[in-house]
This record gives structure tokens, sequence and C-alpha cells, in this order.
């Protein structure tokens, strides 16, 4: 039995198909990448400098005489401490050329955002039910669940600092109210501390 035969030509893909082709296999390839890769922009002087402000707040806090007032400077605190931290993030991402809004960034804010709107709404409410004597184990628990999570898609140190700071929050729900200063200071303060050297001398600054 004969074997049939081609009559028409063989059909070849056009140089533009072939172009359109390798340029959709290159955005996969980087698209894959940057997605494996981790959000290194994680600011260890920026966490420094974050330490040190909590410190400072830490004694201002102590020496207060209300609970308002104690409230205001934890508060003017963290909105401090947030303006560090973001220009501190900007200023390693623009260093080191990692995009802000890359996928590994995308995901760590994914992650540490939820648990800071959860505080920032139980904030209130535990105030004003007279229960701010909570507030220093709730923020450091909640703080240290957004640096965990949101950690998972960074550098190695900041999902161990994550947990290290909901061990605090932890036991300061379980130990005397009076220490809560101190936990704060120990967490915001001294972590933030140990932990950014530890990111500044690993992962360049």
């Amino acid at each position: 039995m004969a074997e049939p035969r081609l009559t028409g030509p063989i059909e070849k893909p056009s140089p533009e198909a072939l172009h359109e082709r390798a340029m959709d296999n290159i955005r996969y390839i980087r698209e894959t990448m940057e997605g494996a890769s981790s959000f290194t922009a994680v600011p260890g002087w920026g966490g420094v400098a974050m330490g040190v402000t909590a410190l400072a707040a830490a004694y201002l806090a102590h020496v207060q005489d209300t609970s308002a007032g104690w409230l205001a400077t934890w508060l003017a605190e963290a909105l401090g401490a947030a303006l560090i931290g973001a220009f501190a993030v900007a200023y390693k991402s623009k260093a080191s050329k990692t995009p802000l809004l890359s996928v590994p960034a995308r995901r760590f804010a994914l992650g540490f955002s939820p648990p800071l709107l959860a505080g920032a709404i139980l904030t209130p409410v535990l105030y004003s039910h007279g229960l701010h004597a909570f507030l220093p184990g709730v923020w450091l628990l909640l703080y240290g669940s957004g640096v965990a999570t949101g950690g998972a898609f960074s550098v190695k140190a900041v999902p161990v600092m994550g947990i290290c700071f909901m061990a605090l929050g932890s036991a300061g729900l379980f130990t005397p109210r009076a220490w809560g200063d101190a936990y704060m200071a120990a967490g915001f303060g001294g972590l933030h501390i140990a932990f950014g050297l530890v990111i500044a001398r690993r992962y360049g600054g």
C-alpha cells in the first residue's frame, strides 16, 4: 500500500511568531524567578533606629501619670517607627535595585499588614473598656505575627524575629501588667536593635 504523499508546501513559523514566542518564554522565566526570590529590602539599620526610639518611648511611657498619656506616647512611637521603616525600606530598595512592587514585596506586605490592622482595631476597643494593660502583650503578639508571616517571603532572620516578638507578647499577657513597658522595651527596642544589626551585617544594610 502506497504511503500518502504531502502535496502542499510546509509552512514555517514567521519570524514575528518566533519572536513573540521567545518573548513569552523569557517573560514567564523572569516572573517565575521573581516569584521564587525573597524580599531582601528589609532594613537592618532602619530596624536599629526603630529600636532606639522604642527604648526612649518605653521610658517616657513608663513615667506618664495617666493611661491617656501612656497611650499617646506609644501611638506617637508607632507613627515615628512607621515613618522610619517606610523611609528605610525605600532607601534600601533603591540601593539594592529591588522593586517595591515585586512579587516577594507584595507577598511580604500581604502577610505583614493584616495583623497590624487587627492591632489597630483592637487598640481603641481594649482601651475604651479599661483594658489598656493588655495592650503591650497584644501589640507584641500581633506585630510578631505579621513579621513572621510576612517574613516567610524574606530573609531567614525576619521570621525568627517575628517568633521572638510573639513569645514576648504571649509572656506579656500572662505576667504582671506592670511589666508591660519592660516587654515593649525588650521587643520593639531590644529585638529590633539585635536583629537589625544581624540583617545589616548579613544582608547589606
